[in-house]
């Protein structure tokens, strides 16, 4: 138990003390002595028994008084915060030089200490104010609390005590050692032993209380290390840093996330110089981003800048761009506040075997972000198992959530410096055979969840039948797999590539393949989606399968005639029904003729094409498969309109709409309304042309009704390229009471093709504006836009829309009345066309020629 000297005086002001002699302990020793020597000689003095008492009692007496005189002062002595000498306890560390940034973090502080002070004296104010600040290692929490600690210093005139509770990641400072040193501080003298951590923290609440003391413990561990550490005493305040968060009862807690770009540059421009940032901010942006944001990562490199005065941003940027040194560039020293690798070693030596496992395989996987299934692959456990350890790196801060994805699930990531340190671990630690397996794990379950979500999303791609299920259920599970290729495209991508840098042929062809047959049901991403294309064609090379070769190359020729590559779009189509047709697939051959007979239809070879697609109706039915051979009529139909035979096309129309609406296939229903749409405008403009006024305005009038059921079912299910699809045929119509609003709608749907990335749509919309400000009597905008439209597709190499651009372009400047200036692009619409071998074309432009005096 405490001794009296560890209890504090409560009761007031203590009356003078006493002068005493430096005499005094030599007279006590000098009387302790005679007293003794009388004692043991009065059995030798032959003295009465009553003498001998007296003589006895009269030593005591005398050594009793003077040791009274010689140790009253010490018995008076203030046991703590008590004397002239003693000051209130200052131990908080300095402030850095150089710190810079967190205004956010600081103003948030403030308010968090200014609502203390409100409520100063209430009656809710029962227990001290705790404030805890947690983040990853490096992030500057210590610099944070050091330089608020500094800015309160005056509201706490009891002093500032702040002990630093990590040590070693072995042996922590235990709660005992932070007392006693607290207690010491505070001027309590410990003369006796004050026993256990029980006792110790009796002590404590007794000397904090009534007091105003600021303490900072820095890097705790946990909250086991710190619950004793906190006082009783609202008056007091506690601020508590660590890398992860300690859930504390009554705390304030605080993440301290990394550095904005803007506040790395301004800490790079304290350390190196505000000129050198200046003179070359684009690199100093790439090292603070090579930096990962990381206030102490870019501490060092302005230590290294400033000792270097040679050295340019450029070239500290370039060294830091190779992975496999940028850590040992990022090292002054192997201590925690010079070093981010040894700082990471700190957090991850805290971590259990199996999260470090987890770290070093994660590390490993190129994504960008992953879901939390991915660790359970990666452990080869459930995904439940899996994701607790994922949680307890994002806890030691190792890992983070990078948030919800379009699919409503939670990502997460590595910090690019932590991936950096684990894969070095991971390569160095883990065998080959066992990192390899753990990645083809991941990829295996990418490639099980992007084949569901492309057989969800288009049926028909995968097989004859596709799935009889009903269109409420088709339509969710489609706008699901459409949510899921927008939240994983990225790491798709990711996927698709590592397996084939690591040589896993299978796997990047089945990833690859279920990426391309989700792009090409969305008509989106249309670049990755053409990169992917040719790693999968890649790989069936390198698998020797003839079959998994030709479903590749279709896939390509696919987002080649998407993007108005329609030559080589033709050429891969070829060669896969050559496959087919070897193989005898016959499904398969349908698919690949109707490929040829669309590259032939879309690089204006009309003739040539409609023999193709007529041949995959016949082929189509042959396997009684009715989706595809209804899909195909509608190509034909389009191909149709386009030899200026309506009549034919309706009827295709017609046929194809049936099947949809039988089959309840809304979707394809809603493709066939754009196309019937685009139809009947046609038909209406060719009854006006004939003076059929009546008859016309009906026709418009169904187009408009046609097309805007089309867009209104592609809007609601969410499919933005269709319905821009919708909008551009809408604004084609050519209805001449309607003609502001058609112009209108082809705006929108170049806004939004844009948006898509779709070059060849924005193009194609281009044509439209065109035509929509030559219907309205606006000849110089829409030439503009025609000539806008004729660079594009000369870009793209599509050569029928390019002719099909100069011919309108020529007719524009013609009802303009300019012939002279229509001449030009009508002659090169007419050798394009003669090319192609493209009659009606050729016909067209000739007339158009005849009216220019050619």
């Amino acid at each position: 138990m405490p001794g009296p000297s560890n209890v504090p005086d409560r009761r007031g002001p203590r009356p003078p003390r006493r002068s005493i002699s430096l005499a005094a302990p030599a007279a006590a020793g000098i009387a302790a002595a005679v007293a003794s020597i009388l004692a043991t000689s009065l059995d030798v003095w032959d003295l009465p028994t009553a003498a001998k008492i007296g003589v006895t009692v009269l030593a005591a007496l005398l050594v009793g008084l003077l040791t009274w005189a010689t140790t009253g002062t010490r018995a008076e002595e203030p046991t703590a915060g008590e004397g002239p000498s003693w000051r209130p306890p200052d131990q908080w560390p300095p402030v850095a030089a150089h710190f810079t940034g967190r205004t956010e973090s600081l103003a948030e502080l403030r308010q968090v200490f200014a609502g203390r002070d409100r409520s100063r004296g209430s009656e809710e104010e029962t227990s001290p104010l705790v404030v805890s600040v947690y983040g990853r290692g490096g992030v500057g929490k210590s610099m944070l609390t050091a330089r608020f600690g500094h800015e309160i210093a005056a509201r706490f005139p009891d002093g500032r005590l702040y002990a630093d509770l990590r040590g070693t990641v072995e042996a922590p400072v235990q709660p005992e050692e932070v007392l006693i040193g607290f207690l010491r501080a505070l001027g309590v003298r410990l003369t006796t032993d004050p026993g256990g951590l029980t006792e110790l923290r009796k002590l404590w609440l007794t000397w904090t209380k009534g007091r105003r003391i600021l303490i900072g413990l820095d890097n705790a561990q946990n909250g086991d290390q710190i619950k004793d550490l906190i006082p009783a005493e609202p008056g007091c305040a506690v601020m508590i840093t660590s890398r992860q968060p300690l859930y504390l009862l009554n705390t304030y807690d605080k993440r301290l996330s990394v550095f904005s770009e803007a506040q790395g540059v301004e800490l790079l421009a304290r350390l190196a110089g505000d000129d050198r940032v200046a003179g070359d901010l684009e690199s100093t942006q790439e090292i603070v981003r090579m930096c990962d944001h990381l206030p102490l990562a870019i501490s060092i490199c302005g230590g290294r800048l400033a000792t270097r005065e040679t050295w340019t941003m450029r070239e500290l940027a370039d060294r830091l761009r190779d992975e496999r040194r940028r850590l040992d560039q990022l090292e002054l020293a192997r201590r925690l506040d010079k070093s981010v690798r040894a700082s990471l070693q700190l957090s991850y030596d805290d971590c259990t075997g199996l999260q470090r496992r987890l770290l070093r395989l994660l590390s490993l996987l190129t994504a960008p972000d992953v879901p939390g299934w991915v660790a359970g692959e990666l452990l080869a456990t459930s995904e439940l198992d899996g994701a607790d350890q994922l949680e307890a790196l994002i806890d030691a801060q190792l890992a983070e959530c990078s948030g919800v994805d379009f699919s409503g699930v939670m990502r997460y990531r590595l910090h690019d410096l932590v991936r950096i340190f684990a894969r070095e671990l991971a390569v160095t630690g883990d065998g080959d055979g066992r990192r390899r397996v753990a990645i083809e794990r991941v990829l295996s379950g990418y490639r099980r969840r992007a084949e569901s979500a492309a057989m969800a999303r288009w049926p028909q791609d995968w097989g004859r039948s596709g799935r009889n299920t009903g269109p409420g259920s088709m339509t969710r599970a489609q706008a699901s797999a459409a949510d899921w290729l927008n939240a994983e495209r990225l790491s798709l991508i990711a996927a698709v590539n590592q397996a084939r840098n690591l040589e896993m042929w299978e796997l990047a062809w089945g990833l690859g393949r279920a990426f391309c047959s989700l792009c090409h049901s969305l008509r989106a991403y249309w670049s990755d989606w053409h990169t992917v294309a040719g790693i999968v064609c890649e790989a069936a090379v390198h698998m020797d399968d003839p079959r998994v070769l030709g479903i590749a190359l279709l896939d390509r020729a696919a987002v080649a005639g998407g993007q108005g590559s329609h030559q080589t779009a033709r050429a891969d189509a070829e060669r896969a029904l050559e496959i087919f047709t070897d193989l005898g697939e016959a499904w398969w051959a349908a698919r690949a003729m109707r490929s040829v007979g669309m590259s032939l239809f879309s690089d204006g070879n009309l003739d040539r094409g409609q023999g193709y697609l007529i041949g995959a109706i016949t082929a189509f039915k042959g396997e009684d498969d009715r989706w595809w051979s209804a899909r195909t009529q509608r190509n034909l139909a389009e191909l149709r309109l386009a030899q200026r035979r309506p009549e034919e096309a309706r009827e295709l129309l017609e046929d194809a709409l049936e099947v949809f609406k039988h089959d309840r296939n809304r979707y394809s229903e809603a493709q066939t309304l754009r196309a019937y749409g685009e139809v009947l405008g046609a038909s209406a403009r060719a009854l006006r042309d004939r003076g059929e006024t009546r008859a016309a305005e009906q026709d418009f009038a169904r187009a408009g009704f046609s097309l805007e059921r089309a867009a209104e079912t592609f809007r609601l299910r969410g499919e933005l390229w269709e319905e821009a699809r919708c909008l551009r045929a809408a604004g084609e119509v050519g209805n001449p009471a309607d003609g502001l609003r058609e112009l209108a709608y082809v705006r929108r749907a170049t806004e939004m093709l844009s948006a898509l990335g779709d070059s060849w749509g924005v193009a194609r919309a281009e044509l439209s504006a065109g035509r929509a400000h030559s219907r309205l009597g606006r000849p110089q905008e829409a030439q503009e836009w025609l000539q806008r439209a004729v660079h594009a597709f000369e870009e793209l190499d599509d050569r029928w829309w390019m002719a099909r651009s100069l011919r309108y372009l020529g007719e524009a400047r013609l009802e303009a009345g300019d012939r002279g200036a229509a001449i030009p692009p009508l002659r090169q619409a007419q050798d394009i066309y003669r090319s192609l071998g493209n009659q009606a074309g050729m016909g067209r432009t000739l007339e158009l020629l005849r009216r220019a005096g050619e």
